[in-house]
């Protein structure tokens, strides 16, 4: 479909008409640039713009032939859809209703301007069906056409299937999710069309909205029934929320006009609303005979995991927005459940009661990135670890130049601009092992934005060290003969370390040692010092170590010690062949790739990065099915 193309000068007056002219400042106070001559838009403010723009030529009476709805005739629509398929849901009503479990809204999304296309081709109402029955109280689906690939079929595809959907659930009706449409809602129009194609709520954006125009769509929406969910990022917008009348505050932790992540804005804003006085912790929703809260706190972007989503139940969130991992998800029921929405169940999750390591494969990393397209591959498949290799023996060698460019690669990918810090707490635990559990979880929650590793053999620690600040790396590997109390991340500025441990072979590719021995030694060698323990291959006699050697060992070794409880990474001879194998038998806590994937050394087939992960990724939740 061929759109109108905007210059920035078009664009630019356009926001100006919607701002109100200079004359409007009072309103427009919190919009960043505002009046400011020399200004350059942001993508979000580009967004809006060509959302206004496109608006005013859809129902431009010279701009088409074909008949546009006014709003009434939307209104009329909306309102044969509800004596069909049921009223309007009060979102407010729906988030408090979850307590104390966390309310879901899955969102369905094609592509975003960051991250670009995540899943171009899939259905719409199948997908929030699929979300529905997993859990999800709430669908949030694209409808911006431009950048995410979105529609309003896919609004009305939603909201009609998930009807379908609960009028069958077990014979009898139940209560259908709420459908919310996310776009770049400036005018009452935007508001009608949604109710018209299925809509319970929509998104208003405080970021590029006047606070009079905002509480005017506050105001219309709600008298078409809807409660809206109201976006804001910073402190000044909150306070714009709250003076035009936000029930439903969204935080979104991802800044749209630079489009940096920072998990802990949502943390900030909920402590400013109990700084005011304001009502809002989720748990007291279901405590009888209490006052329901005043607003609804929800944490929009970046969320993926069970970690995410008990943070923000601590600081008192009800409804946590996760949208791309569930898009990119093999498993999207899986990867529900996974989330742990009911404090029980995560509770459970946790447990770490000397008991075998059950949690299955949970870090894909992939090592021997020499360039950042590579990198920015296997970022996008899903690795949750990118590792570059200084060891001076490896064909796969990179220099501090090189590193340092898929770091900011990796970082912009993730949407960061500094060293990811990982929050090794429980350092004081009874045993190694224990310790070394707690770090696993940390080191899962901060690698659901890719992290970079530095692969280091029998380097001096200074000048690791030194290696680690100029590339502004994540993590350590050490793969030589460093020792255990080398891992310890004191030596390296706070930074953590992973510890390769052999599994020697030899030259016949036997193993060497008994491999019940082999399980019981790793346990007794291991310290607190690493953030975790990586088993490698290497051969007898290599007075190198291992690494490298595209040679597997016998994984039941990896099953023993994770039986003992110490979650593990496997390495050494994994291809996109082999791996639904060792994962779904073995169940390894991670997985390390390196020659597996490769064209030729140091250069990464890219389709074949594509197929181990997501072949790992498969295999993992068919694995995790069975427990």
């Amino acid at each position: 479909m061929d759109r109108p193309q905007y210059t920035d000068k078009q664009l630019q007056d356009a926001l100006n008409s919607f701002y109100g002219g200079p004359d409007n400042a009072s309103n427009c106070k919190h919009i960043f640039g505002y009046n400011n001559p020399n200004h350059e838009l942001s993508m979000l403010q580009k967004i809006t713009a060509t959302t206004i723009l496109d608006y005013d030529s859809k129902l431009s009476s010279s701009s088409s032939t074909s008949s546009v709805p006014s709003i009434e005739e939307l209104l009329q629509t909306a309102k044969e859809l509800h004596n069909t398929n049921g009223s309007i849901l009060q979102l407010q009503h729906i988030i408090q209703s979850k307590s104390p479990s966390m309310a879901l809204a899955a969102e369905f999304k094609r592509a975003s301007p960051s991250k670009g296309d995540i899943a171009p081709n899939l259905n719409a109402g199948d997908q929030a069906t699929t979300y529905y029955k997993a859990g999800a109280c709430v669908i949030s689906v694209l409808t911006e056409e431009r950048w995410f690939k979105g529609s309003l079929s896919d609004l009305q595809n939603a909201r009609l299937k998930t009807t379908t959907a609960a009028n069958q659930s077990n014979g009898k009706a139940s209560i259908r999710p709420a459908i919310l449409r996310k776009d770049f809602i400036t005018s009452t129009y935007q508001i009608a069309e949604a109710a018209a194609y299925g809509a319970d709520t929509i998104l208003l954006i405080v970021a590029t909205t006047p606070s009079n125009i905002l509480k005017e769509l506050i105001n219309y929406a709600r008298s078409i029934g809807m409660e809206p969910l109201v976006e804001v990022h910073a402190l000044i917008e909150l306070d714009v929320a709250i003076e035009c009348g936000a029930r439903v505050i969204g935080v979104n932790n991802r800044n749209l006009h630079t489009f940096q992540l920072d998990l802990g804005t949502t943390d900030k804003i909920g402590s400013e609303l109990s700084n005011r006085g304001l009502t809002f912790h989720h748990d007291n929703c279901s405590k009888g005979g209490e006052k329901k809260p005043q607003l609804s706190l929800c944490a929009l972007s970046g969320m993926s995991s069970a970690h995410d989503v008990n943070r923000y139940r601590s600081v008192g969130v009800g409804m946590c927005l996760i949208g791309e991992s569930l898009m990119r998800s093999s498993d999207p029921s899986l990867a529900i459940q996974g989330l742990c929405l009911n404090p029980t169940d995560y509770e459970a999750s946790q447990s770490t009661a000397g008991g075998a390591y059950t949690g299955g494969t949970k870090i894909i990393k992939v090592c021997g990135i020499t360039n950042s397209d590579d990198a920015l591959v296997a970022c996008r498949s899903g690795a949750n670890l990118i590792g570059v290799i200084f060891a001076e023996k490896s064909k796969r060698k990179v220099t501090v130049e090189q590193a340092t460019e898929i770091v900011n690669a990796v970082r912009k990918f993730g949407e960061r601009s500094a060293r990811v810090t990982i929050d090794t707490v429980n350092e004081n635990s009874s045993s190694a092992v224990s310790t070394l559990v707690a770090k696993s979880h940390a080191l899962e929650r901060a690698s659901i934005r890719p992290l970079v590793v530095g692969v280091f053999q029998n380097h001096p620690l200074d000048v690791v060290k030194d290696t680690v600040e100029k590339c502004g790396l994540d993590l350590v590997q050490l793969h030589g003969s460093e020792g255990m109390a080398a891992a310890n991340s004191s030596n390296f500025g706070g930074v953590p370390a992973l510890r390769v441990v052999d599994i020697e072979l030899g030259n016949d590719g036997s193993s060497s040692s008994d491999k019940s021995d082999v399980a019981a030694n790793i346990i007794k060698q291991v310290t607190s010092d690493p953030i975790a323990i990586l088993l490698d291959t290497s051969i007898k006699g290599d007075k190198h170590g291992g690494g490298g050697t595209g040679k597997t060992f016998d994984w039941t070794i990896a099953e023993s010690i994770q039986s003992m409880g110490l979650p593990v990474i496997i390495a050494g001879g994994l291809t996109p062949t082999n791996i639904g194998e060792a994962v779904g038998n073995v169940r390894p806590w991670g997985v390390d790739v390196a020659g597996g994937v490769e064209a030729s050394p140091g250069v990464k087939d890219h389709a074949k990065v594509e197929m181990f992960v997501g072949a790992a990724k498969k295999a993992a939740a068919e694995a995790s099915k069975g427990f």
